[in-house]
Formats: structure tokens, C-alpha cells, sequence
């Protein structure tokens, strides 16, 4: 600096995460190596669908620590699923832990979001939308939705709505609805869509604000990129939305005017994943405003320091 300090922002961790999820095992090695790798701890607790295989996983990251000479209780496993544990956590362990991140359903992260007196980091809901432009390529149209929704449609990345943009909704809606009922999915309509495709059932206001989290998908004819970008400020949740059009200017204006933690053109919403972005692994999604945003990998589970280093400065 002009003052001769030399400032330098140096990475630290956040601390003592504790990580909340329930049936899948494999988040007790993704958490507990992420937390390791960017030096914090974590104290993890497993619902009791996954807690053997938690307790064994669990056991084999701390012998490994302990081989190599760094100390074993950096990972805790919570031995019980005693709903009481979870009160314990997010009061914060009086002081002991730092953060609090929750993987699992809706109800489980509406009580962490109200009960943690830590700060929290992760995604209420994952309503994802995927907006196809009159400037939209048909056949890419049809293979991003139909993999955006059917893919796997139990994760937070699937598409949960389709916009289509009026001047194509008559010729593109009917080969994109086909695809997606050949592939096993159920579609639900406002009256514009249900007029081109009249199989489908009648959408409701509630299904505009649905993650389904199965084989359903709304959709919606709207009037251009303006009309997705207003859909999507009314229901998004600020998780993922994709558009697909070959027009570059219609892409930025998506690109600047969506709030989103991911936004994406031309492919899948099912990329929204943070070993897909080269994280190797995450510890979930953030759609917050402060800190970490979209996929949390070890780089987003540290936060950050000055230091300064003089030469005998006093400030005049």
C-alpha cells in the first residue's frame, strides 16, 4: 500500500461445522472430507436410515486420522437419532460449534432455518426452472428438458417447471410434452399450454411453487425472456434456472436480471452439482446472499482474515 503496510486476505476455517441430514450415508464421507480439507471440524448427525453405515464411515475417516498423526475428533458422529440431539445442535453446543448446514427435506430445513441459533448454510427448496426461447435450438430444446426433469428427479438440481416462450410454445410444446410422457412424466399446464396439449392436467397457483421431487412438471407458456424472468421472480427459490436459446443478447439479459445461485444456458440443470463445477464434492447448495452462494465445496467452508505487516507505520 502507498503507506508501505503489505495487506494480505488469507483463508481460515469456519470452525466446528455441524452437518444435520437424514437417509443417505455417503454425505457422512462427502461432509466429513470436505470439513478435513479445509481445516475445520465437523460433528455430523445421520437419521436412522443411514446411521450403521454412518457409524462405520465414520469410524474409518478417524482411524485414518489417526494414522496419520492429526487428531480423530476433527469428525464426530452423533451416536443416536434421538431427535433431542438435533435441539442440541442448533443451540450451538454452548458455543462450540460454528455453523450449521442442513441436507435433507423441506421440514428439516424449515426447523434449522427456525430453531438454529448459529449461523446456518444451505437451500430451502430447489424449484428449478428451465425457460426454452423462441430462439431455442428444437432438439437440444427436447434433450435438456427431458434430462433436466427425468435424469434423476429426487435431487435439487431437477427442473421443476417449464417456461416456454409463446411464438414456439404450438410447435416446440407438443415434441418436448411427448418426450417427457414417453419418458414417464406427469404434466400439469396453465390454460395456454393445456390448449396446445390437452392431456395434460390443470395447473394449480400451488404447483407453481411445488418441488415436486418426483416425475411431475408444470408448465407455462410466457411472452419472452421478460415474461420467464417474471415467472421466475414470483416462485423461484434462488437455486438453479437454465434457459436455452441460441440468441447470445437473450442469454446476458437472463444471465443480469435472474437472482439465482446458478444460472444456466444451454444444458441441463442437472449440472448443478459441485463435482460437476470441479469441486470434487459439496456439502450442499446456498442460495443466501451472504458468504458461500450455489454449490459449497471447501473453498466456500473457509472464510477469510487480514493481516498486516509494518515497518513502524502510525497513522497520521
Amino acid at each position: 500500500m502507498p503507506s508501505g503496510l503489505d495487506i494480505a486476505r488469507v483463508s481460515t476455517p469456519l470452525g466446528v461445522i455441524g452437518i444435520i441430514y437424514e437417509a443417505r450415508p455417503n454425505v457422512t464421507a462427502d461432509a466429513a472430507a470436505l470439513c478435513i480439507r479445509s481445516g475445520n471440524a465437523a460433528i455430523l448427525r445421520a437419521g436412522s436410515e443411514s446411521l450403521l453405515s454412518s457409524i462405520a464411515i465414520a469410524n474409518a475417516l478417524r482411524a485414518g486420522l489417526a494414522s496419520e498423526g492429526l487428531p480423530e475428533d476433527a469428525v464426530q458422529l452423533v451416536q443416536t437419532t434421538d431427535r433431542a440431539a438435533v435441539g442440541h445442535m442448533l443451540t450451538g453446543l454452548e458455543g462450540n460449534m460454528d455453523v450449521i448446514v442442513p441436507r435433507g427435506g423441506k421440514g428439516l430445513v424449515e426447523r434449522v432455518a427456525a430453531d438454529a441459533r448459529v449461523p446456518g448454510c444451505g437451500h430451502l427448496e430447489g424449484l428449478c426452472h428451465t425457460y426454452v426461447d423462441r430462439a431455442a435450438d428444437p432438439q437440444m430444446a427436447i434433450d435438456i428438458v427431458v434430462n433436466a426433469k427425468m435424469r434423476r428427479t429426487g435431487i435439487c438440481g431437477a427442473t421443476e417447471t417449464l417456461l416456454i416462450d409463446a411464438p414456439v410454445a404450438e410447435t416446440l410444446l407438443p415434441a418436448i410434452a411427448s418426450a417427457l410422457i414417453d419418458a414417464g412424466c406427469s404434466l400439469r399446464g396453465d390454460d395456454a399450454a393445456r390448449a396446445i396439449v390437452p392431456e395434460m392436467e390443470v395447473a394449480t397457483e400451488e404447483d407453481w411453487r411445488t418441488e415436486y421431487i418426483a416425475p411431475i412438471l408444470s408448465v407455462a407458456i410466457v411472452d419472452g425472456v421478460h415474461g420467464a424472468i417474471e415467472h421466475i421472480s414470483t416462485y423461484g427459490t434462488s437455486h438453479t434456472e437454465c434457459i436455452i436459446t441460441e440468441d447470445t443478447a437473450t442469454a446476458e439479459t437472463f444471465f443480469t436480471e435472474i437472482d439465482a445461485g446458478i444460472i444456466i444456458h444451454n444444458a441441463s440443470t442437472q449440472y448443478a452439482d459441485g463435482g460437476e463445477f470441479g469441486m470434487g464434492a459439496e456439502i450442499g447448495i446456498s442460495t443466501g446472499r451472504i458468504h458461500a452462494r450455489g454449490p459449497v465445496g471447501a473453498e466456500q467452508l473457509t472464510i477469510y482474515k487480514y493481516i498486516v505487516r509494518g515497518t513502524g507505520q502510525a497513522r497520521p
